[in-house]
């Protein structure tokens, strides 16, 4: 899975367990009782994208909740040619944008149900810190069941 990820969030992802595939994240959520969280993100040229991965998803606060609570999944939308994605990937991307995305907004976070039925959703760079972005997220999990 990480080969498919280009170099500039390679690191990132290697940290908490993101997955690339929305419909396998379904299947995880599913069988683990779990929600997803999906994010879409220009990780080679949206400065606001990295930040949220870098100062959000990074925190310890973040991954302890997530571990716990959600199935993750990037959307990855590079533009740099060196980083451009295999096109089937770019392909799974493009369908995971078509649904949830049509509008083309980075960073774009939503909190979804293990069905893929959007519960909450996040336009930007959230302005709050990650702990209560967290709350944020963890309080959508408990207004679903």
């Amino acid at each position: 899975m990480l080969k498919i990820i280009f170099p500039s969030i390679l690191a990132f992802l290697s940290l908490t367990d993101w997955h690339v595939n929305l419909d396998e994240a379904k299947q995880i959520a599913q069988k683990e009782h779990k929600h997803i969280l999906l994010n879409f993100s220009g990780s080679d040229w949206c400065g606001p994208c990295i930040r949220m991965h870098n100062e959000i998803f990074g925190s310890e606060v973040f991954k302890k909740m997530a571990d716990t609570d959600l199935v993750l999944v990037n959307a990855d939308f590079p533009r740099n040619k060196k980083n451009q994605l295999p096109s089937k990937q770019q392909e799974i991307n493009n369908a995971m944008a078509d649904k949830y995305n049509s509008q083309g907004k980075f960073p774009y976070t939503l909190l979804l149900d293990a069905n893929g039925k959007v519960l909450k959703e996040w336009d930007g760079l959230p302005n709050e810190t990650p702990d209560a972005f967290t709350i944020e997220v963890r309080n959508g999990i408990y207004a679903d069941r």
